[in-house]
């Protein structure tokens, strides 16, 4: 820690309190800290993700992520900054999976005041405020996640002013699923689903804010509304059904969830965008039975073959690639190479095995040696390059809607349908959605102007 000079000093309750916040990790992550920020300034914070403003700010909040060894590395470094910082009379927060995994003696270690695990953000304010005006005090604040399966509600309260353009919504937790080296589901607990009636009023109020794309996002979203008697087919319909609603995407889909009648709701929506992220993982048979995914390298191909059949041969399906699984040998990782191509996957995240404790995998012999993992990122990645280029550049000539999202005076950046990021000349306001011909591909990004 510093010295008493560093940070400021809060003022009572959160009525003027700066407050910076970082974000980690996945789009859940992403729709939390948007819910958090607009509950902080409700109750009269001035809330900040400006680096260059932690040194002026009362409190810190870090949403953390633990899904590998370097998202949680990362974790400790900002929260060590932050606490710098802040000084002696500063609250640092830590929210989120990393804070649900760490132990308390090693969240004080780094100076952590707040530790907020994972379905208990909701109360995450009020211990806030509770600091800030009475001092510091180690607080923890975390639930068994192995029974508990309630839905902790983080609506936003009032209308969404941040919002122009794509929002994320988070509509499913938690996972049952247990893949041997997946931590999430003993950090995100078990499924749980939003009730329906809550995810409609959520849209509505994002389309009062004038956003004009949804995208659905969970842990395992496939699931969504079973433990309710629900489905996301039913979701799905209801959506589509909104006026205002332009647009509808889904966030990552286990390809066991994509079901034909799935198929069917999404080939049916008026507003679904042709784009699913199905991650792949590996496309070799012997390492996908060691991680408990439930199908092979050809299940794979045949579901992206029965995906286009259905929503069209131009639908873009992204992916996730884990490569130096334990045992992966060169034969195997060739195989997820092939299924890449096999499948016509586009745009692919591709990231090395990362022993998480808890997990089964963590037990497994067979380590990939660093240098060679680091290798075969490099080569799935610039296969991922390649075939994402390959499929951007069948649009090249065609005339596309883009959402207008970074604009400039004479030029804007947005997403087609098929979600590939598009540069156009000419002037637009964040949220139109405007016709583009498409002129040129350049490394799976598209160049377009006006129609």
């Amino acid at each position: 820690m510093t010295g008493e000079g560093a940070g400021q000093q809060a003022p009572a309750g959160l009525a003027g309190a700066r407050v910076w916040l970082r974000v980690f990790g996945c789009r859940s992550n992403l729709c939390e800290a948007e819910f958090l920020a607009a509950e902080l300034e409700a109750r009269g914070a001035c809330v900040t993700q400006c680096p260059q403003e932690l040194d002026s700010c009362q409190a810190a909040v870090v949403l953390t992520c633990s899904v590998t060894g370097t998202a949680d590395r990362k974790c400790r470094q900002t929260l060590r900054r932050a606490r710098r910082a802040l000084g002696r009379n500063g609250v640092l927060v830590a929210c989120g999976c990393w804070a649900q995994a760490v132990t308390a003696e090693e969240a004080q270690e780094l100076g952590v005041d707040l530790l907020v695990g994972n379905r208990r953000k909701v109360s995450l304010a009020d211990a806030l405020q509770s600091l800030l005006a009475h001092g510091r005090a180690f607080v923890e604040l975390r639930a068994d996640l192995t029974r508990d399966r309630e839905w902790e509600k983080l609506s936003l309260p009032g209308a969404r002013p941040r919002l122009h353009t794509r929002a994320f919504l988070k509509v499913q937790e938690g996972c049952d699923h247990f893949c041997s080296y997946c931590v999430i589901p003993f950090l995100r607990g078990r499924s749980t689903s939003c009730p329906l009636c809550d995810v409609l009023d959520e849209v509505k109020g994002i389309l009062d804010a004038g956003c004009r794309e949804v995208v659905l996002t969970g842990i395992h979203l496939g699931v969504y509304g079973r433990e309710r008697g629900s489905s996301l087919v039913e979701l799905i319909r209801a959506l589509s059904a909104l006026p205002g609603l332009a647009r509808l995407r889904l966030g990552s889909l286990e390809p066991f969830a994509l079901t034909d009648e799935l198929l069917d709701a999404l080939a049916e929506s008026p507003v679904f965008c042709p784009h699913l992220h199905l991650p792949l993982q590996s496309g070799d048979d012997g390492v996908l039975e060691r991680m408990r995914r439930g199908y092979k390298g050809e299940d794979f191909v045949r579901l992206c073959e029965r995906a286009r059949g259905r929503l069209g041969d131009e639908l873009h399906i992204s992916t996730d690639v884990l490569v130096a699984f334990p045992g992966e040998g060169e034969e195997a990782f060739e195989n997820t190479l092939a299924v890449m191509h096999r499948a016509g996957l586009g745009r692919a995240h591709v990231f090395p095995y990362s022993p998480r404790p808890l997990t089964a995998a963590a037990g497994f012999g067979g380590r990939v040696p660093r240098v060679v993992a680091s290798e075969r990122v490099a080569r799935a990645s610039a296969l991922g390059e390649q075939l994402l280029s390959r499929y951007a550049a069948c649009f090249v000539g065609r005339v596309l809607p883009v959402l207008a999202e970074e604009c400039e005076k004479d030029s804007f950046k947005g997403y087609t349908p098929h979600f590939i990021q598009t540069v156009v000349l000419g002037g637009a306001e964040p949220g139109e959605i405007l016709k583009t011909r498409v002129a040129s591909e350049e490394r799976g990004e598209l160049r377009a102007c006006l129609v």
